[in-house]
């Protein structure tokens, strides 16, 4: 099976065509395929493109605990530098369906950086889902263990929980996002930000991924801690995120459309052996 690897600000997923098997893969086999000591270690799978009738190409995004997202911001900027790398597309705009929704995407600068007109962000229960009566989620209270706090809920296509913090860290990430991803006011479990404001047009986030974990960087979750702190009043409608891994560039429309720019980097390619999934884990 052949595969092409890329990562954007740390975050690494691989990219495997339906014509190479890809369509066969398991949960088991992405499992596999994710791990650093059975397979080739990936925060992720992109499988695509596929034909689409609404869409230039259509894609499947799998997480290493081999369930599907809706959405994936890095992952979607590396498919569109792979559809760039392999001559499918050049500097114009194209469209790609996924299943949270279709995206815009833009690569510009030789392939350097990669923008994603990532859709609509909205912040209503019924559509992220929060559990409870229909509403704008935004500085409810979430019990954690045993402490309270104030959290956000937005959708771009898949959930985020967003949180304001003093101190944004790892081990906060580590620590508290597992819990919050299952809590049961999401039904779907949830992506996790740990958000501090710096400026009107800044700030920082430490992410907690939902089926993935703690992770460098995520560019759903900058759009939804953009779009969260744009909506509280914290910052303006065009914000810069950096994250462990580095910076992304949102902005955010009159329409809550939201784009987001930032670089991408190829790995390397190569052809994943049949024993690999024999020999799993």
């Amino acid at each position: 099976m052949h595969f092409s690897k890329y990562h954007a600000l740390g975050n690494v997923y691989i990219v495997v065509e339906p014509k190479d098997n890809g369509t066969k893969l398991n949960e088991c086999d992405i499992v596999t395929l994710c791990s650093k000591n059975y397979g080739v270690s990936s925060d992720g799978v992109l499988i695509g493109p596929y034909s689409s009738q609404n869409a230039d190409f259509g894609l499947r995004i799998f997480n290493p605990d081999g369930s599907e997202a809706e959405k994936s911001g890095n992952g979607l900027r590396i498919f569109c530098r792979y559809l760039y790398d392999n001559n499918r597309v050049n500097s114009s705009p194209f469209t790609i369906e996924t299943k949270g929704g279709i995206v815009h995407g833009r690569v510009l600068e030789n392939g350097n950086l990669v923008r994603v007109e990532m859709g609509i962000v909205s912040f209503s229960s019924d559509r992220i889902p929060v559990k409870g009566n229909a509403r704008e989620v935004l500085l409810e209270d979430i019990v954690i263990g045993d402490q309270t706090m104030k959290f956000s809920a937005a959708t771009i296509g898949n959930p985020h929980c967003v949180l304001f913090v003093d101190f944004p860290s790892e081990e906060v990430a580590r620590k508290l996002g597992p819990i919050i991803e299952s809590h049961p006011l999401f039904p779907n479990r949830t992506n996790v930000q740990f958000v501090r404001v710096i400026d009107d047009k800044t700030i920082e986030i430490e992410i907690w991924e939902r089926g993935a974990g703690y992770t460098y960087a995520s560019g759903s979750s900058s759009c939804a801690a953009a779009a969260v702190s744009n909506r509280l009043g914290y910052c303006g409608k065009s914000v810069t995120v950096n994250m462990r891994g580095g910076q992304t560039q949102i902005d955010i429309d009159a329409n809550n459309v939201i784009t987001m720019s930032g670089p991408v980097t190829a790995i390397c390619s190569g052809i994943v052996s049949k024993e690999c999934f024999t020999n799993r884990i």
